[in-house]
């Protein structure tokens, strides 16, 4: 009988256990409704999720586990493949947009949808950064930013440094004994780079390795739940953050102090120069926290995603033989036809590499490096019958995109030669953006990626030592190990 009566009891625990947390899990939704009222049900389908978390904890799960595309499944099996979800996510209502027409419509109006992005990416990127500002300062200071990376003349200028830094690097990489973090390796590589383009041969305090690895720790916060506390990743983040922006505004410091010591004689040699330099309207220069902000996100933007991008290329090349010797005879050629007087790669040279061009977009497109971007509407906004709320987050996840077997047959095949005379659906394949937010730094970082695979396929191999590596996508999608491997000479 006693027995009896404590499985009774254990069952009437357990039934109302799920009854409360069937109860939470509506609440969310619930409120929503009750604040929208008769606009909720022009909503698009989907799930608000548990009260405040909303579907967070299942998306950093899944971007944990090395398998993203998990989370937008879950609301295809469940609500049927639709153009638009709505959700709870990183700590706002947010509609998420799937399809490459509804991408590019919404990436394109500036008039309904403003850039927003998750507290903790605001919060690490700073109030002044590109990424955050709007409209006519947007434009202003996109204006003042771009001479000094982008233009014929400009990347020519960063020819040589590039291309000095990238041997320098993988010979170095073949003499090492012990294997290495290819990732880890290559990111300092870049950072080297950047760091150079933008900040000139100003002395760094701390060693490049040190500042890529805070680089490392700010890029960790971007994807993290929004908790500033201890033990936190956003916490860890801020803290990196603010150690870079204490070496930026020493070297600011520095800087203004040779620029009043040679007056009229001081001229600008790199971008924090050209930012002092700069003056508005009114004859205002930019303040400090306009240059640090402006700095820091470009130092970020321009050796992340161009390190991952590289580590990429390197593997999908190793892994398919045939189309590394089709990239090595395009490079030999060109070597080939180079004048005798000719020393170092020249601009025109990369112009011709029209099949590694093709590599750069097919890693770009499988390698799954920009899988998103976040908007907010600021009006109601209706989209094909649906409505698009006042204030929700809007997020055009592309990686569905580079994935659908419409828009690229056989999606998960590195193909190259897919891109030979192809004409992409509008949309469906924007690794830098579009419209007015498109990625100032392609060219930059396009260059960078060539001529480090350039010197790579005419000169070296590599072998993974653990090619079924776990994959994570913290922050950006990578081996576990960061691709533990050994470079070698050929």
């Amino acid at each position: 009988m006693l027995a009896m009566e404590v499985k009774n009891w254990l069952v009437l625990i357990v039934a109302a256990f799920v009854f409360v947390l069937g109860i939470l899990k509506r609440l969310n939704g619930w409120y929503y409704a009750a604040k929208l009222g008769k606009t909720w049900p022009k909503l698009p389908p989907g799930d608000m999720g548990w009260p405040l978390l909303g579907s967070t904890i299942s998306y950093i799960k899944n971007f944990i586990s090395g398998q993203p595309s998990n989370f937008i499944a879950n609301f295809y099996i469940r609500y049927g493949k639709r153009d638009m979800y709505k959700t709870h996510l990183l700590g706002r209502a947010t509609i998420i947009v799937c399809s490459s027409e509804l991408c590019r419509q919404v990436l394109g109006d500036e008039d309904n949808f403003k850039p927003s992005l998750p507290k903790n990416i605001n919060m690490l990127t700073g109030r002044k950064s590109l990424v955050q500002v709007f409209k006519a300062e947007h434009k202003r200071l996109r204006r003042l930013t771009m001479a000094p990376i982008s233009g014929h003349a400009a990347l020519e200028m960063y020819i040589n440094h590039i291309e000095h830094t990238v041997m320098s690097g993988l010979e170095e990489w073949a003499s090492m004994k012990n294997p290495i973090e290819l990732l880890s390796e290559i990111k300092k590589l870049t950072f080297k780079i950047i760091w150079n383009i933008f900040m000139g041969s100003s002395s760094l305090e701390s060693s490049i390795g040190e500042m890529e690895g805070l680089f490392s720790e700010v890029a960790l916060g971007f994807i993290s739940l929004p908790i500033n506390f201890p033990g936190f990743n956003l916490h860890k983040a801020l803290k990196a953050r603010k150690k870079l922006l204490d070496i930026l505004q020493s070297i600011i410091d520095q800087k203004r102090l040779v620029r009043k010591r040679q007056g009229t004689s001081w001229e600008a040699k790199d971008m924090m120069d050209l930012l002092m330099e700069v003056k508005d309207e009114d004859g205002e220069e930019l303040d400090d926290e306009t240059i640090r902000d402006l700095i820091f996100g470009k130092l970020f933007a321009g050796h992340e995603t161009s390190a991952y991008t590289a580590m990429w290329a390197v593997l999908f090349l190793t892994k398919h033989p045939h189309i590394f010797q089709r990239a090595k005879e395009e490079q030999e050629l060109i070597v080939a036809q180079r004048p005798t007087t000719q020393k170092g790669i020249i601009l025109s040279e990369v112009k011709r590499m029209k099949f590694l061009s093709q590599i750069i977009d097919e890693t770009l497109r499988v390698g799954g490096v920009t899988l998103m971007l976040f908007r907010e509407a600021v009006v109601d906004v209706e989209i094909n019958g649906k409505i698009i709320p006042k204030g929700w987050k809007v997020i055009p996840w592309f990686g569905e995109l580079y994935m659908d077997e419409k828009l690229f047959p056989s999606p998960r095949e590195f193909n190259p030669s897919r891109w030979d005379n192809y004409v992409a659906t509008p949309g469906a394949f924007i690794p830098f953006g579009s419209g007015s937010r498109y990625c100032p730094g392609s060219d930059l970082a396009k260059l960078e990626i060539s001529i480090f695979l350039h010197y790579f396929l005419l000169n070296y191999k590599i072998e993974q030592l653990n090619p079924k590596c776990p994959m994570t996508y913290m922050p950006f999608p990578h081996p576990k190990d960061k691709c533990l491997a050994r470079v070698h000479k050929v």
